[in-house]
């Protein structure tokens, strides 16, 4: 197929989240401001510091994965495989139809099958190296998911893996835009995580960056006077890009947006005095796009909960749009963060919000921190015109990336 240089379009979209599974549970869930935080159910989190998280409730991997794939893989491929079924079926999309070689996949992941492989090590432990299943050398593995993803769906075109926890998220959507323009008509992409078990857990607590607080409606509070850090979740969301002339082709009767433009960038090291990198990543995002900042009417900001990352991220905001210039939401107080697929389920939530011409409010915020001088959207959804919107994604270590959605 020749190479596209129009917009891909996403024409399905697949959730598996905190806030419901499919795409209009998870929309009502935000606009309601009901949150999937709760306390950690898959074991006794009583020794850890922290106790609440987003888990998946109601998802039964035994009705919506096939048999013989829930033995050899993890909780978070498991996520995946279902939202790739709901998005291709949301698509109207039949990979069967479709040249193997022209399909691909593209997804993020920052813990890996880390529940699976929790489970063979204490086997391995406790009894013996014959106890370890062979699964164990795959499950665990950051690739895990895209590889099943792309052999259950014979898509055979260029495959990958992001890893560069929640800016990932947006890395993996930019990678299959790319693809599309090389002469993919349609590729899976977004991603999952699940790391919500003892040493995911304790894997997290290692960076500092979690919050204690013991009331779940209080503890992940970003921009807010109060924030003290961020709680984990799981799940994430996976989306059907396709190159518009593939899209039109097979008579794609959904097209949620566009992906008008990608950018991504690395904070310098810690101590140097050069400034943080977002501000220059929304701009070369925004150019690429052919918009200036005037035409974004939404930002879906990556609200870590951390007073200085908070700070650093509404500056980078207020340069681009001015004070308080543009409307900005965080629904992933509902989640917690989902690592690898917390910026692609912003993205959904993102199309949602153009689609319906609502912008969800972020729960819980009520008293911006000084120096975020931000248009934060709270106590109800703001109805509004939408055309654009502009999705931030930042990762620990100093990724960051920007993504800008059309209507």
């Amino acid at each position: 197929m020749p190479t596209d240089d129009s917009p891909p379009v996403i024409t399905g979209i697949g959730v598996t989240a905190p806030t419901g599974i499919g795409v209009e549970a998870h929309w009502a869930a935000v606009l309601a401001g009901k949150s999937g935080i709760e306390r950690i159910s898959r074991f006794d989190p009583t020794p850890y510091p922290v106790r609440f998280a987003g888990e998946v409730s109601g998802f039964s991997a035994e009705e919506l994965v096939p048999s013989r794939l829930i033995q050899q893989t993890d909780h978070w491929t498991h996520l995946a495989l279902a939202a790739s079924e709901a998005a291709l079926a949301d698509a109207e999309a039949d990979p069967s139809a479709l040249p193997e070689y022209e399909m691909a996949v593209v997804t993020s992941t920052s813990s890996g099958g880390t529940t699976f492989g929790q489970h063979e090590m204490e086997a391995l432990y406790q009894h013996e190296p014959e106890w370890v299943g062979a699964y164990q050398s795959i499950a665990w593995f950051y690739a895990a998911t895209t590889g099943q993803l792309s052999i259950k769906h014979k898509m055979r075109g260029p495959c990958g893996v992001l890893c560069g926890e929640q800016a990932g998220g947006l890395d993996a959507i930019g990678q299959a835009r790319r693809l599309t323009r090389r002469g993919a008509r349609l590729v899976l992409t977004g991603g999952t995580d699940a790391s919500l078990c003892p040493y995911g857990l304790a894997a997290q607590l290692s960076t500092g960056k979690l919050s204690t607080v013991p009331d779940p409606a209080r503890a992940y509070l970003p921009f807010d006077r109060a924030a003290g850090g961020y709680l984990p979740g799981e799940g994430g969301a996976i989306l059907v890009l396709e190159s518009a002339a593939s899209a039109a082709e097979r008579g794609a009767g959904r097209r949620y947006g566009s992906v008008l433009g990608y950018a991504a960038g690395f904070d310098p090291a810690p101590g140097s005095d050069r400034p943080p990198a977002l501000r220059r990543t929304v701009l070369r995002a925004l150019a690429e796009a052919g918009l200036t900042p005037d035409d974004i009417d939404v930002v879906f900001a990556d609200g870590s909960g951390l007073p200085a990352e908070d700070l650093a991220e509404a500056r980078a905001i207020s340069a681009v749009f001015g004070p308080r210039g543009v409307p900005v939401t965080v629904p992933k107080v509902l989640t917690g963060r989902l690592y690898g697929g917390g910026a692609p389920l912003d993205v959904a939530t993102a199309l949602l919000a153009l689609r319906d011409g609502v912008v969800p409010h972020t729960v819980g915020v009520d008293s911006l921190a000084p120096g975020c001088e931000l248009d934060l959207v709270t106590e109800e959804p703001r109805t509004a015109p939408l055309r654009h919107a502009l999705v931030l994604a930042r990762g620990h270590g100093g990724f960051n990336s920007a993504l800008v959605l059309g209507r």
